[in-house]
């Protein structure tokens, strides 16, 4: 294995690399007290070599391997890549293409939702990796040779992975399904995220135009404070107390003080202003430029309808060997109890063939589900 320290030594290796119609890549990373993540290493491997790029080594200029990241005649092979794409998308602003990710084969091959690392080199080499260095500290140098070595077979292993997860999906015809994943995962919109929007991450439910605007207020002040600190949301401010602050809607610190989910003297920190600044700001928003809240399901019976497509999910998933997860969420479901033409992927594309239309069937009665043979079933009732 090699460690590259150096612009030169890495423009040589992406050179090399670039020869190769596959490449497996991974991150190490620390993002704990910090708001974007620090990128230490970064590990790729083709058939012929593996390197370790110290990506923190005083001189070093990473666009060899951004370039490398770009090139369309190469296969950038990741596991769970969404976090390594998201490390690229903010250091470089490109989004690595065309890749392939093995936790989303694997979720299309039924090898559960959303499958470890380890787990999934298990299930298919037969031995799992060394995870003692999972969580050490990436920043510290110089590297350790067990460091390396951790690093290094992770993308090593990854290669024999995704051999045998492309030859299955192409064994099953199911390549195409994760390509169609693969165009969302790449997706500048995936990735191209604004304060503004920050709200929409918090699962705080709010009942009122006012709470919403006071809470899309907050909650994009928080992110622009987080971002420009660099420290985690959490650290200036938890998600209970922005949901406390919506509904609440302390309009000056005296208010502010009483709220509970607050650190006892918050109101006279600077960030106590900040807040009652944006909380007027979000009481001032005209309910007319505000997103429609979502109401409640008229369905009086839709509960039942939506334990019954979660039988129905489990059957489909177990059937065709394909993680439920990445079929439907609960949310797909309870919006198919409530309208045929909801706007959920599992409404569209292979989702639908595999699962959608069968639900729907069984929403409108044209098949039930019975049990024969300790199974459950599909009955036509058409």
């Amino acid at each position: 294995m090699d460690l590259i320290t150096t612009t030169s030594e890495l423009a040589a290796v992406c050179a090399r690399l670039a020869k190769h119609p596959v490449i497996t890549v991974d991150t190490e990373f620390l993002r704990e007290t910090t708001y974007y993540p620090l990128l230490c290493v970064v590990q790729m491997a083709s058939a012929e070599e593996a390197v370790v790029v110290d990506t923190l080594a005083k001189g070093i200029d990473l666009k060899p391997f951004f370039d490398l990241m770009v090139d369309e005649k190469v296969l950038k092979v990741f596991h769970a890549a969404r976090q390594d794409i998201e490390i690229v998308w903010h250091q470089a602003g490109i989004i690595p293409h065309p890749i392939f990710d093995t936790q989303v084969a694997a979720m299309v091959l039924g090898y559960g939702d959303s499958i470890a690392y380890d787990q999934l080199v298990e299930r298919i080499m037969g031995h799992r990796p060394d995870k003692t260095h999972r969580f050490t500290d990436w920043s510290r140098r110089p590297l350790t040779k067990e460091q390396m070595h951790y690093a290094v077979s992770d993308v090593t292993h990854l290669r024999d992975v995704f051999a045998a997860l492309d030859a299955d999906l192409k064994k099953r015809g199911r390549s195409h399904w994760v390509s169609l994943e693969m165009e969302i995962l790449t997706s500048p919109k995936t990735y191209d995220f604004h304060p503004e929007r920050a709200w929409e991450r918090l699962k705080t439910r709010v009942r009122k135009p006012k709470e919403l605007a006071v809470l899309m207020e907050v909650a994009a002040w928080r992110e622009q404070e987080a971002q420009s600190r660099d420290v985690p949301r959490g650290r200036v401010l938890k998600d209970d107390a922005v949901g406390d602050i919506a509904t609440q809607a302390p309009t000056t610190l005296e208010r502010l003080a009483n709220l509970r989910s607050l650190p006892k003297g918050f109101d006279r920190s600077k960030w106590g202003a900040d807040i009652v600044a944006a909380v007027q700001r979000g009481l001032a928003r005209d309910p007319a430029t505000l997103p429609k809240l979502e109401k409640p399901r008229s369905n009086s019976n839709g509960a039942a309808t939506v334990e019954l497509l979660k039988v129905l999910l489990r059957m489909t998933s177990e059937r065709h060997a394909v993680a439920s997860k990445v079929i439907a969420t609960v949310d797909d479901l309870e919006q198919i109890a409530a309208d045929d033409n909801a706007e959920v992927a599992a409404l569209q594309g292979w989702r639908r063939e595999l699962f959608g239309e069968a639900a729907l069937a069984l929403k409108h009665g044209r098949v039930a589900l019975a049990i024969e043979k300790g199974r459950v079933v599909k009955v036509d009732r058409a």
